[in-house]
C-alpha cells in the first residue's frame, strides 16, 4: 500500500493502455506495489533477476552491464546491495546461452551479508582480444581500512580482477594506481572514491577500448561545503586502455586517461553557480570516425559534445536537439545512453521530460527532499528515439520523435521507493535479437526486446 503518494489502484491501472497484458495477467491481477508480481508492470521479454530477500543483500540492483562472451553466449555483470548507499555494494555475475534463461548471479567482490570487507561498486567488464576478461570496479573503503598486509587502502585507486575461464574464477590482481589531478584529495583517500565508468568501453576509430567516466570534484577542494547528492561539482574525463588486449597481468597494465586536466567536460548547473553537472556519458563511432557522446545534466536537456581525434579533445558541449536548429532533448537528472545499431544507425534511451512529472521536480528547493527523492520519480516512463547520421550538420546525428516503451505508472517498489524505469541500461544485439536490458526501479533486472514494429514509423529529418 503506498498511501505516502496517494496512488490508488483505480489510478495506476488507468495509466496502462487497454491492450497491456503482463506475462498472461490482466491488470487487474497485479496488486499495486507488491513487489511478487510488481516486475510485469513494464511487461518485459526477459527476466534476469528478482531479488530473494532472506538473508540476501540483493534488494538493490542497479548498474546493469549485459554483454557479448566470445565462448558463446551472453554475460551480466551488476552492482548489488541491500539499499543504495547502505554500505554493502558487492558485483555479481550471471550467464545465459540464449538470452533468455539466467544463471543465478555468481558473487564476483565486496561486501557480502553480515561480514565488514570493503565493498566494491560499479564494476565494468573488459575482454582482451586473447579471452582474458578483466572486471574493473570502484573501492569504497574507509580510510583506515588496510589491507592483508596492514597497507591503507587508496578510494581512487582502480580495483582489477580478472578471469582466464571466462568469468567461472576470479583473480585479483594490482589496482590501477589513479592519476592525481588538481581536483583529487592530496592523500587519494575517502569518504568516497570520485569516478564511475557506467557502461561497458566501447572501441575507437583505432580499435583501441575506450571509456568515459564521470569525475567528481573532491569535497576537500570545494570553497563551499555540499549539501546533498544534487549539488556535486562533476565533470567527464576518459580512459584508453592501451595494451588490455595483449591480456597483460593487471599490474601491467597501460591506461592512459584523457582530459585530465581541471574538471574535464563541464556543463554549468542550475542548481548552484560555479558548479559542473555534467556525467554518464555514452560513446558511439560515427561513420566519419568522429565520436559522439550524450551527457547527462541537471538542465532538463540531454547536451552532447563530438570528438575528431579518439577523444584527445572535444568540443565544448551543447544541448541536444532532435535536429540542427530544432527542439531540445528533453531529459531529467538520468543516464541516457545512446547504443549503435546493426544497420549504422542509433537508439536513443531517455525518459522524455525537463526534470518535472507531476507534483515531482528535480530542481525543488532543499526542504522539499525530507523524505522523498524527486529525481526517482521523473525518470519514468522510458522512451526510445532513431538517430541517424547527418554529414555536415553541426549535430552530426538527428533524431526522430520519442516513443514510449516501459513505464512503472509512478508505482513504488524496494527499500528505496523509487518508480524510475530504465536507468543504468545496457543494450545487445544477439542471434539477431535486439534486446535492451534495464533495471526496473533498481529492484528487478530485466529485458526489452527492440523489435522492428517498435522502430517502425520513427522516422528522422533528412534536413
Amino acid at each position: 500500500m503506498i498511501t505516502a503518494f496517494k496512488i490508488t489502484r483505480r489510478a495506476a491501472l488507468a495509466c496502462l493502455p487497454a491492450s497491456f497484458t503482463a506475462a498472461g495477467q490482466t491488470p487487474s491481477e497485479i496488486t499495486i506495489g507488491d513487489p511478487a508480481v510488481e516486475w510485469k508492470r513494464s511487461r518485459p521479454d526477459v527476466v534476469v533477476y528478482l531479488p530473494k530477500g532472506g538473508d540476501r543483500n540483493d534488494q538493490d540492483n542497479e548498474h546493469f552491464l549485459v554483454f557479448p562472451s566470445p565462448k558463446g553466449g551472453l554475460r551480466a555483470m551488476w552492482t548489488q546491495s541491500s539499499v543504495e548507499a547502505y554500505g554493502d555494494n558487492h558485483i555479481v555475475l550471471a550467464r545465459s546461452d540464449d538470452s533468455l534463461t539466467w544463471s543465478e548471479p555468481q558473487f564476483v567482490v565486496g561486501t557480502r551479508k553480515g561480514e565488514r570487507t570493503p565493498q566494491a561498486s560499479w564494476g565494468f567488464p573488459v575482454y582482451s582480444r586473447r579471452g582474458r576478461l578483466y572486471c574493473l570496479y570502484c573501492q569504497d573503503s574507509p580510510s583506515e581500512a588496510r589491507d592483508s598486509r596492514g597497507r591503507t587502502l587508496k578510494m581512487n585507486d582502480i580495483g582489477v580482477l580478472y578471469s582466464d575461464d571466462d568469468g567461472q574464477n576470479w583473480k585479483k590482481g594490482a589496482d590501477v594506481p589513479w592519476p592525481k589531478s588538481e581536483y583529487d584529495h592530496p592523500d587519494g583517500i575517502g569518504p568516497f572514491w570520485n569516478w564511475i565508468v557506467w557502461q561497458t568501453p566501447m572501441r575507437d576509430s583505432k580499435g583501441r577500448w575506450l571509456a568515459g567516466y564521470s569525475y567528481w570534484v573532491s569535497p576537500s577542494k570545494r570553497a563551499d561545503t555540499p549539501q546533498g547528492f544534487w549539488d556535486q561539482d562533476v565533470g567527464i574525463k576518459f580512459m584508453r586502455f592501451d595494451n588490455i588486449d595483449e591480456a597483460p597481468d593487471p599490474k601491467d597494465l597501460k591506461i592512459t586517461h584523457l582530459m585530465l586536466e581541471g574538471k574535464g567536460l563541464t556543463v554549468p548547473t542550475p542548481i548552484k553557480a560555479g558548479l559542473s553537472d555534467a556525467m554518464e556519458p555514452s560513446l558511439v563511432l560515427l561513420p566519419d570516425k568522429r565520436l559522439f557522446m550524450t551527457i547527462r545534466t541537471a538542465t532538463g536537456q540531454i547536451w552532447y559534445s563530438v570528438s575528431t581525434d579518439d577523444g584527445e579533445s572535444w568540443r565544448t558541449p551543447e544541448v541536444m536537439r532532435y535536429r540542427d536548429g530544432g527542439d531540445p532533448i528533453n531529459q531529467p537528472h538520468a543516464p541516457c545512453p545512446i547504443y549503435p545499431q546493426e544497420d549504422g544507425r542509433f537508439l536513443l534511451v531517455f525518459h522524455n521530460n525537463p526534470g518535472r512529472l507531476g507534483r515531482f521536480n528535480q530542481l525543488a528547493p532543499p526542504e522539499a527532499w525530507k523524505g522523498l527523492n524527486h529525481w526517482s520519480h521523473v525518470r519514468r516512463p522510458a522512451f526510445i528515439s532513431v538517430g541517424e547520421y547527418r554529414r555536415g550538420a553541426k549535430q552530426p546525428v538527428w533524431f526522430s520523435q520519442p516513443r514510449q516503451i516501459l513505464d512503472t505508472d509512478g508505482v513504488i517498489v524496494g527499500p528505496k521507493k523509487t518508480a524510475e524505469i530504465a536507468t543504468y541500461t545496457s543494450f545487445t544485439v544477439f542471434k539477431g535479437k535486439r534486446t535492451l536490458w534495464y533495471p526496473d526501479r533498481k529492484y528487478y533486472l530485466l529485458g526489452k526486446f527492440i523489435t522492428d514494429e517498435m522502430l517502425a514509423g520513427l522516422t528522422v529529418p533528412r534536413g
